[in-house]
């Protein structure tokens, strides 16, 4: 027991620091304090209806009526029963957020370096490499939150997978498990699917290793385990992951019928999302050095520039005074890259890019090929449009690639890989007994990484212009001394952090240089090299998030506060939508889905169909569609600026008896036939009804909502003939129930969109109900898995114990 103690202790130590570095760096958080994140504010925004709704029923709703006229709550933090390994999720996220994911960072990439058999300070120096590094810190800043939880997992389930390989079969398969299933449980699936990629380039390597060796029968023992612990994972989260499934096929991720444009243009169909979008983010190739000196590019989007600025010097001689001059010259368009707009560079630090040229020289085996094959896909990948023959053939033939916009965030990938080869480069480095290799090698190092920053410092003039993509822009708008004044500014930049990356390492080189002649043991070494990896990763990130990004708890927890014309309309306790055209809430586009059943919102899988008329008809602000929406009020402002409820008298009410029946010929047409549709009068599909297609409405005949909850809707009809209702809400046959008189019904979609009802003559009591079969059938196998889990745990424990003895 003693020998087990003197063992942990270490990681205990190492996992208190983390731990402390973790509240240090986000120290607001001991007062109190939460960060504002902007992605954050849109989901609470997005979720306050359903979580209103369990805090008043104690149950959850999958369906909101907050935002997009309607929509599952798959996405926007649903919870599910059964779902325990989001229980051991918040028990490892301990602490205040964002210390949570950052100590998540670390202590998954611990394990990792410590699987990859690293002495335990190197494997926390990896840790603080990785997690520090700028893009894994921005994310935490704007809210990626699901990309991080994302993201800090990666490591664990490399781990159980090495472990695996490693012979380790019963730990490795049960980690696996764990983290697969914690991965998972995430739900940011383009992350995993990425990580995914990532195992199948180490599957390769591995594959490749074993022929060599003789040992298919052990790859294909591990690859068999390693399936069944990705099933369990799967079990323990079948019910989010099948409700997502069935969502996707009918969000803006799944196929559309639409072939064509609002002009009646032909428009080509997709299968998933459009490869424009798909590429918009695009990695530039000279971007990559942002890798190595942080703001090659300018930096982020806008960056301040300082009072010893050219652009500040602008400002003032345009006669702004010098406080004014420092406010306008704090939103500088540095960055001249590719993307659309980028909140800081993707840094991963001078010492550790220096430490993985290092290991190039001096790590040698499987573990090298793949982290390095890794990166080189990873970064390749990135550059999305700008390596159009990779992207393109990645979009048209790799399974599910296309469904994923924002290809340069593959450069997570990157950012495990680069670190995770630089501390096994260091690691190797410190087992070289021949001091004239350490220092040939040192020196082969220090050239290529130093050269390249000396180089770029020295003759940035003969190699780069500084011209952005948006410099036109600018110089139209605010004049050619602007831009000139921004392009001195941008130089500047340039020129400060390749001498600082230059700097940085040849700092670490004369660190390593002291180990290789003997002035520093590997202690004073690891704890020096340390000092320069957060000095030279913190000093950055703290440009992008710092204590001012954090605010009083209460304001972080309800970002939004009715103004004058939330208060009025919510007076109105009616059943409605609201449509807020304000420039508040074009800013802020969740802001009335806080307080109304919103026709806007912020998703990024939006159901596909309303998409397409919003697209079509609701941004172009088209009365028709937003009467038929039953488009109450909207948000609007006066000549004075101020807000203010227009209430829409034409809005059609939450369902009406309608005449005619026509069937189309396609999607194309029905999508098309809304701008003028009589909706009132008619209903149109291209799936052929099965009821009469004429009607007979008169005065006498009455349909009204009594009851309304985000999943449940009850109405009271009266007709003394058969008829056909719309109703007023989307459509979504997975989980939405018709009854007339406790009696189930077939929905029917109507308009393109909303839900239709044939309900015979009489007084009759309908009621919809939102009842996802997927949930509770899901919800089920989580329990199975569960169990599953608990004997596969129990069985491992077992068996190592009989090794043992």
């Amino acid at each position: 027991m003693q020998i087990f103690l003197s063992r942990i202790a270490k990681h205990l130590i190492v996992v208190a620091a983390f731990v402390a570095v973790s509240l240090a760096y986000f120290n607001p958080v001991l007062q109190g304090k939460k960060i504002f994140q902007s992605d954050i504010m849109h989901f609470i925004g997005m979720s306050k209806q359903q979580k209103d709704f369990k805090a008043e029923n104690n149950k959850e709703t999958y369906w909101t009526n907050s935002a997009f006229g309607g929509m599952p709550t798959y996405q926007s933090g649903a919870r599910y029963e059964n779902h325990f390994i989001k229980d051991l999720d918040s028990v490892l996220r301990f602490l205040p957020r964002p210390a949570d994911y950052l100590f998540l960072y670390f202590i998954s990439f611990y394990i990792f370096m410590l699987v990859l058999k690293v002495d335990f300070k190197l494997a926390a120096l990896g840790a603080l490499a990785f997690g520090f590094s700028t893009y894994l810190i921005i994310i935490l800043g704007v809210g990626h939150n699901s990309k991080a939880h994302a993201i800090a997992y990666m490591p664990l389930v490399l781990s159980g997978i090495i472990l695996t390989f490693n012979k380790k079969y019963i730990y490795g398969f049960l980690l696996t498990t764990v983290a697969m299933a914690l991965e998972i449980s995430t739900n940011h699936v383009q992350m995993t699917y990425y990580l995914l990629l990532l195992v199948l380039v180490l599957g390769i390597v591995y594959l490749i290793k074993s022929i060599k060796e003789s040992q298919l029968t052990h790859f294909f023992k591990t690859v068999g385990m390693l399936s069944v612990a990705v099933v369990i994972g799967l079990l323990l989260n079948a019910a989010p992951l099948m409700a997502t499934q069935q969502y996707v096929k009918e969000s803006t991720r799944g196929k559309t019928e639409i072939t064509v444009n609002l002009d009646g243009s032909e428009k080509v169909p997709t299968k998933g999302l459009d490869r424009d979008y798909i590429t918009e983010y695009s990695y530039g190739k000279l971007e990559s050095f942002n890798l190595f000196i942080p703001r090659f590019m300018g930096g982020g989007s806008y960056e301040d520039v300082g009072k010893e600025s050219a652009t500040y010097q602008f400002f003032k001689d345009q006669g702004a005074s010098p406080v004014q001059a420092l406010e306008a010259s704090r939103g500088t368009p540095t960055y001249w890259g590719d993307q659309p707009i980028v909140e800081a560079p993707a840094y991963i630090g001078a010492v550790v890019i220096f430490l993985f040229i290092l290991a190039l020289f001096v790590v040698k085996g499987s573990v090298k090929t793949w982290l390095v094959a890794g990166a080189i896909m990873s970064l390749l990948l990135s550059y999305g449009k700008n390596l159009g023959f990779l992207t393109n053939f990645f979009i048209d033939y790799v399974p599910l690639y296309d469904k994923f916009r924002a290809v340069s965030s593959i450069q997570v990938l990157l950012e495990l890989c680069v670190p995770a080869l630089g501390i096994l480069g260091l690691h190797q480095f410190f087992k070289i007994s021949d001091k004239s290799l350490k220092i040939k090698t040192l020196k082969n190092t220090f050239v290529i990484t130093g050269g390249i920053a000396l180089g770029f410092f020295l003759l940035k003039d003969v190699f780069l212009d500084f011209v952005g993509v948006n410099d036109g822009f600018y110089r139209q708008n605010y004049g050619n001394e602007f831009v000139d004044a921004v392009i001195e500014d941008r130089k500047s930049l340039f020129s400060a952090d390749a001498l600082r990356s230059f700097i940085l390492v040849a700092l670490a080189a004369t660190v390593l240089y002291g180990f290789a002649t003997s002035k520093l043991n590997t202690l004073k070494t690891t704890l020096a090299l340390g000092v320069l990896i957060v000095f030279d990763l913190v000093s950055i990130n703290l440009n992008y998030v710092n204590n001012d990004n954090f605010m009083p708890a209460t304001r972080v927890d309800k970002p939004f506060s009715a103004n004058a014309a939330d208060l009025e309309i919510l007076k109105d306790n009616s059943h409605y939508r609201v449509f807020d055209l304000s420039e508040e809430g074009r800013r802020s586009p969740a802001r009335a889905s806080y307080f109304h059943n919103s026709l806007g919102g912020y998703h990024a899988a939006k159901l596909g169909r309303y998409n397409d008329v919003y697209n079509f008809y609701i941004l172009n602000n088209n009365i028709n569609v937003l009467n038929m929406l039953n488009t109450k009020y909207i948000i609007i402002e006066n000549e004075q600026n101020q807000v203010f409820p227009y209430q829409n008298e034409e809005a059609a009410g939450n369902a009406w008896f309608v005449e005619n029946l026509q069937n189309l010929t396609n999607e194309n047409e029905v999508l098309l036939s809304l701008d003028t549709l009589n909706f009132k009068q008619k209903a149109i599909s291209s799936q052929t009804f099965d009821y009469p297609v004429s009607y007979v409405v008169d005065s006498t005949a009455t349909i009204n909502l009594i009851n309304h909850k985000p999943n449940y809707l009850k109405y009271s009809s009266n007709n003394t003939n058969d008829g056909f209702v719309v109703f007023s809400e989307i459509y979504y046959s997975n989980g939405w129930k018709a009854f007339i008189d406790d009696e189930e019904q077939p929905i029917e979609r109507v308009n393109y969109i909303l839900r239709g009802l044939f309900v015979p003559k009489g007084n009759h009591t309908i009621e919809f109900k939102f009842e996802p079969e997927v949930v509770e059938k899901g919800s089920k196998i989580m329990l199975a898995g569960a169990f599953v889990f608990v004997l596969a745990f129990a069985g491992g424990l077992y068996l190592k114990f009989k090794e043992s003895k």
